[in-house]
């Protein structure tokens, strides 16, 4: 009997899948972040921002960052005649990235190129940036932050200064004074200490003299090395004068490279695209930056900035994967409705709309005072010594439980690494442990409120516009009120005051500056304590529907 072909084996159609969320602008699809653009006096730079979401948006830069996470760098530490090298190599996506956010100046515009709303704008930019690959963040950020502890050291760091200042990403391994560009790190923890930075055992020596701008030997190690690739790293050593701080160059001015000995790449859950390294330092030369025994605060001064990033880094992670879970329900459909239409799906990505909105209103919030205090004002310089420790405790910690819970709003294919929920649920702890941990950063808050009390007052005063707007937020600020006049027991209770002040901080702002229906069901849930113990609890009679459709990205 003779073969005949078999019909093709098509067994079902690919249906009631959402199409992919891509070729969409980050900015002008997020409404809240540009209203809280506005509200922070920034509405000029619209244009902008709107240029820089559709780039972010574009379906290429979205697949660069998706390759650049899979594709992690790998450490070269000889070339192939054996000579020690201590190179990363990166996947071409990870470079494509890098040249786009240093060619929007996010690692350094809003210094060189100053002007009303620049810190502002800049963070509005990292917001979305956030959303599409967050490990080149790390180098950005660090170099944003490095600015002001190089300004007026003279020597290398003018040098190294100098091509920070332009907007060229330059990744080619050689002397600095011959690149388009370049970057900063910092390298601060020790096996030993982590946090606990004066427990450091890294020596510096001094070669022919000390004080500011002297050259140092130093010995030792670092057990994290943020990007070890760039071009120099602020470092933390003991000399003679005590714990100080130390431009560490990767190439000398001779020409050699310095003696900075890359042990290994970190292994890490998340942050994958960006290399993060251990360090030895065998005679490395460093530059004293300030003076002997002067170390941590020169250091902090940088740490002030990262800080206030990661606030707007993990705002930008939440609202990602928010946009991504009302974009899958809006599309997808179940028992003959689409999710989002269903009361108790409306609930949960209302919920977590309501929480993006607070998180970006409220980091925004914090960029604006860095804006104010280099105008000068003092007003301003208070709220961030107190505020900038606290949004990013808060924001960092509350960040995690939205993203799981837009995770959940996929089903199955929020947890498949090949779409965007696996990186941005592997990336969102990582902002609450770096620059500080929660509890490091609620005692720094007890620390502003004992030796800054006026930055209480600020604070405040922030507050009191909004005062007779909501009565559950007036309630919430005289139970605040009441807690901080108690004085007691301040230690063991930092973390429920840090949170308290911040949900009044949200409410206030969330009262004057979003549409009442958002502000109505921030504060009858999160101050008037009709919610449950998970996000999806709002209470009845709240406009979920529109606070849903206010944060559809399509």
């Amino acid at each position: 009997m003779p073969m005949t072909a078999l019909p093709a084996f098509d067994t079902h159609d690919v249906l009631n899948q959402p199409p992919a969320l891509e070729d969409f602008n980050l900015f002008t699809t997020d409404r809240a972040l540009v209203d809280a653009v506005a509200a922070m006096g920034a509405a000029t730079a619209t244009d902008r921002l709107g240029a820089y979401g559709a780039r972010l948006g574009r379906a290429e830069t979205i697949e660069a960052g998706r390759l650049a996470h899979r594709y992690p760098p790998e450490l070269k530490t000889f070339d192939r005649f054996g000579h020690r090298v201590d190179q990363v190599e990166f996947h071409p996506a990870w470079h494509q990235i890098m040249d786009l956010i240093v060619g929007e100046g996010l690692h350094s515009a809003p210094w060189f190129e100053p002007g009303p709303g620049a810190h502002t704008v800049r963070a509005a930019a990292y917001i979305m940036h956030a959303q599409v690959e967050p490990g080149s963040q790390c180098p950005t950020t660090m170099t944003y932050g490095s600015v002001p502890a190089l300004r007026g050291q003279g020597g290398l760091a003018e040098a190294v200064l100098a091509k920070v200042g332009t907007r060229s990403y330059d990744p080619r391994d050689i002397p600095v004074a011959d690149k388009a560009g370049a970057l900063v790190g910092m390298g601060m923890t020790e096996k030993q200490g982590g946090s606990d930075v004066r427990s450091n055992t890294t020596v510096a020596v001094p070669v022919a003299g000390a004080g500011t701008g002297a050259e140092y030997l130093l010995t030792g190690h670092k057990w994290f090395f943020s990007c070890p690739q760039i071009d120099a790293h602020l470092v933390l050593a003991q000399a003679p004068g005590g714990l100080s701080c130390f431009l560490v160059p990767r190439w000398l001015p001779d020409r050699t490279r310095n003696r900075v000995r890359i042990q290994r790449l970190k292994n890490k859950v998340g942050n994958r695209s960006n290399a993060s390294s251990e360090v030895e330092f065998q005679n490395a030369h460093g530059w004293l930056l300030g003076e002997e025994g002067r170390g941590i605060p020169t250091i902090l001064e940088m740490g002030t900035f990262t800080r206030l990033d990661c606030a707007l880094g993990s705002a930008g992670l939440l609202r990602g994967a928010v946009a991504q879970a009302l974009h899958h329900a809006g599309h997808r459909r179940a028992f003959q409705r689409h999710l989002i239409d269903q009361p108790l799906m409306t609930n949960v990505v209302a919920d977590l709309a309501i929480e993006s909105e607070a998180a970006s209103l409220l980091a925004l919030r914090l960029a604006r005072a860095f804006d104010e205090r280099a105008a000068g004002s003092a007003e301003a310089g208070a709220f961030v010594r107190l505020c900038t420790p606290a949004v990013k405790y808060w924001v960092c910690k509350r960040a995690p439980a939205g993203v799981v819970e837009a995770m959940e709003v996929l089903g199955g294919n929020g947890y498949v690494d090949e779409g965007p929920l696996g990186l941005l649920y592997k990336e969102i702890p990582l902002n609450s442990i770096w620059e500080g941990s929660g509890n490091v950063m609620c005692l720094d808050v007890l620390r502003a409120l004992q030796k800054a009390p006026d930055s209480l007052d600020v604070y405040l005063y922030e507050i009191a516009d909004a005062r007779g707007a909501d009565r559950r937020l007036d309630a919430a600020l005289r139970s605040l009120e009441a807690a901080l006049a108690r004085k007691q027991d301040m230690e063991h209770g930092a973390r429920r005051l840090v949170e308290h002040m911040m949900l009044v901080l949200q409410g206030a702002l969330l009262v004057r500056h979003a549409p009442a229906a958002v502000a109505d069901a921030f504060c009858a849930s999160r101050l008037g304590g009709d919610w449950g113990h998970a996000l999806g609890t709002l209470p009845s009679g709240v406009d979920a529907r529109a606070i849903a459709e206010r944060a559809r990205p399509s």
